[in-house]
């Protein structure tokens, strides 16, 4: 099993920035994909970017492109979400999720199978 958790997140002004982190512990594998993802109230979990373990290729949801930037470690199986320019939109509860390493980035939620229990983001206007 695998376990994730994150931290970083809470209120923020608009324009402003803030760094997620999200850790992953247990059976982790020696090679892991990691992605966030994002949940706005009455909405469905949708992708937010996807870094692979092999190569380090990401991936980033067009109305984040050019604004946040993930970054991962492979050897301590972690993967941080730096947003900047954070928008009213962008307040969501934020997930980290985790797969096996594969040369393929996935962008689906039934991709992953490991999830944290998120973290809020809430963008002050």
């Amino acid at each position: 099993q695998v376990q994730l958790v994150e931290s970083g997140g809470g209120l923020v002004q608009a324009g402003g920035s803030v760094t997620l982190s999200c850790a992953a512990s247990g059976r982790t594998f020696s090679m892991t994909d990691m992605a966030w993802f994002r949940q706005a109230p009455g909405k469905e979990r949708e992708f937010v970017a996807a870094i692979t373990a092999i190569g380090g290729r990401t991936q980033y949801t067009d109305s984040v492109k050019g604004r946040f930037t993930i970054r991962g470690d492979n050897g301590k199986n972690t993967a941080d979400l730096q947003m900047n320019k954070v928008k009213a939109e962008d307040t969501a509860v934020y997930y980290c999720a985790a797969r096996a390493g594969s040369l393929t980035l996935r962008m689906v939620t039934n991709e992953y199978p490991y999830w944290g229990q998120g973290t809020q983001v809430t963008v002050a206007s």
